[in-house]
C-alpha cells in the first residue's frame, strides 16, 4: 500500500510551493504545464487525496481569522478575542469566532466549516474532550494542507506550531506560596482531571510550593473535579463534594483552586459553614474575571492577560500568513502570570 501523502510532501519533493502544488492540482493556467503534469503524475502516483478540512490555502487570501474557543462565558476566553480582535483589526483582518463547547466533534466540524475557504488561518484553544482522547488529527491535517494554526492557553506538545501560553506551574506556585507564607498550614487544592494540561500544571506548581516549604501533599487535601460537574445545572453537586472536603479536612486553612469559578463556589461553602474569610482559611484562585472582583468577600487571583495573550497569538498568526519563505517558524510565547491581591486573603 502507498503511503499517504499531504500538499506539503509533495512540495517539498518536487521543491515547489505549497501554493504551486494546490493550483497545479486544479489545473490552474497560471501553474507551466509541464510543473502541472510534474505535479499531478506525482499526487497520483501516491494516491492524494484533498482533504476538505483546509481548502482555503495561501494563494486565496480572505484576510479572515477563525478563533475556535471551547466557551464564551469565561472571562478569559472574552478578554484573549478581544485582544485577537485589536490586532487583527489594525492589520486589516477581520474575525470569526466558533464554539467548540468542549466538544471534539464540535471543534472538528466549526474547523472544517470555517477552513473551506472562509478563513486564513485558526488560533485556538484545545476543547477539553480532544484532549481527552488526545485525536489531533484535524489540527495535523490543516496544517499539512498549508493553513496556519495558533495554539494558546491549553496546547499540545504534538503539534507543531505556533502556541501562546501563561507559565502555569510559576503561576501557582507563586500562589500557593503566598497562602504558605501568610501561614496556612493545610492547604487543600481544587483542580481538573489530569489530561486537561493547564490543570495539571498548576498542580504540579501546588506540589512544588509544598515541596519548597518541606511540607508533603496529603492525597485528601487535592479534589479533583469531574468535568461534569463544571455546568450550571450540576453546581450543587459541586458545592456538596466541596463541603465533603471541608468535613472530612477540618483543619484546611487555605484553598488554591485552579478556576474563579472553583474558588467562588469554595468560598461559599466555606461561609456556610460558618467560617471566617480570611482570619479562618484563606482562598486564591485562577483567571482574574468579573467574578473575582465582586465577589464577598473579593478573590486574590493570578492574573492570566488574556487580551495580552489574545493580541501576541493574532501577532504570530498574522506574521505566518504575510512571510513569503516556506520555511517553518515555530515559536512559543511564555506570558508572565501576576497576583492580583484581594480580602480573601491576610
Amino acid at each position: 500500500m502507498k503511503r499517504k501523502i499531504t500538499l506539503k510532501q509533495i512540495a517539498r519533493e518536487l521543491d515547489v510551493s505549497i501554493s504551486t502544488v494546490s493550483k497545479a492540482l486544479r489545473n490552474s493556467i497560471e501553474i507551466s504545464e509541464d510543473t502541472r503534469e510534474k505535479v499531478q503524475a506525482f499526487a497520483k502516483l501516491y494516491n492524494y487525496r484533498p482533504n476538505n478540512i483546509a481548502l482555503s490555502l495561501k494563494n486565496r487570501k480572505t484576510k479572515t481569522i477563525g478563533v475556535i474557543i471551547p466557551e464564551i462565558v469565561h472571562h478569559f476566553f472574552s478578554k484573549v478575542i478581544r485582544g485577537i480582535e485589536l490586532v487583527a483589526n489594525k492589520r486589516g483582518y477581520n474575525v470569526i469566532v466558533g464554539l467548540s463547547n468542549e466538544s471534539f466533534d464540535k471543534e472538528v466540524i466549526n474547523m472544517q466549516m470555517l477552513a473551506n475557504g472562509s478563513i486564513d488561518g485558526f488560533i485556538l484553544s484545545i476543547s477539553k474532550e480532544t484532549l481527552q482522547q488526545q485525536d489531533y488529527h484535524h489540527f495535523k491535517e490543516t496544517i499539512s494542507q498549508g493553513m496556519p494554526i495558533v495554539m494558546f492557553d491549553r496546547v499540545v506538545n504534538e503539534i507543531n506550531c505556533d502556541k501562546v501560553i501563561i507559565d502555569d506551574l510559576k503561576g501557582s506556585k507563586n500562589a500557593v506560596n503566598k497562602l504558605l507564607a501568610n501561614g496556612c498550614k493545610n492547604v487543600a487544592i481544587i483542580t481538573t482531571k489530569d489530561y486537561v494540561s493547564v490543570g495539571k500544571l498548576r498542580t504540579q506548581g501546588y506540589l512544588e510550593a509544598l515541596d519548597d516549604y518541606k511540607m508533603s501533599p496529603k492525597a485528601d487535601l487535592i479534589l479533583k473535579v469531574d468535568d461534569a460537574l463544571v455546568s450550571e445545572d450540576h453546581l450543587a453537586s459541586l458545592e456538596l463534594e466541596i463541603e465533603a472536603l471541608f468535613k472530612k479536612n477540618n483543619a484546611i486553612d487555605g484553598v488554591f483552586a485552579v478556576n474563579e469559578l472553583y474558588a467562588i463556589i469554595a468560598m461559599k461553602v466555606a461561609r456556610n459553614l460558618g467560617m471566617k474569610i480570611p482570619e479562618d482559611i484563606q482562598f486564591i484562585g485562577f483567571t482574574d474575571g468579573v467574578l473575582s472582583k465582586h465577589a464577598t468577600p473579593s478573590l486574590t487571583t493570578v492574573n492570566q492577560h488574556g487580551q495580552e495573550m489574545g493580541e501576541k497569538a493574532a501577532g504570530l498568526l498574522i506574521d505566518n500568513l504575510e512571510r513569503d519563505d516556506e520555511e517553518e517558524h515555530y515559536q512559543t510565547i511564555i506570558i508572565e502570570t501576576e497576583l492580583v491581591e484581594r480580602n480573601s486573603t491576610k
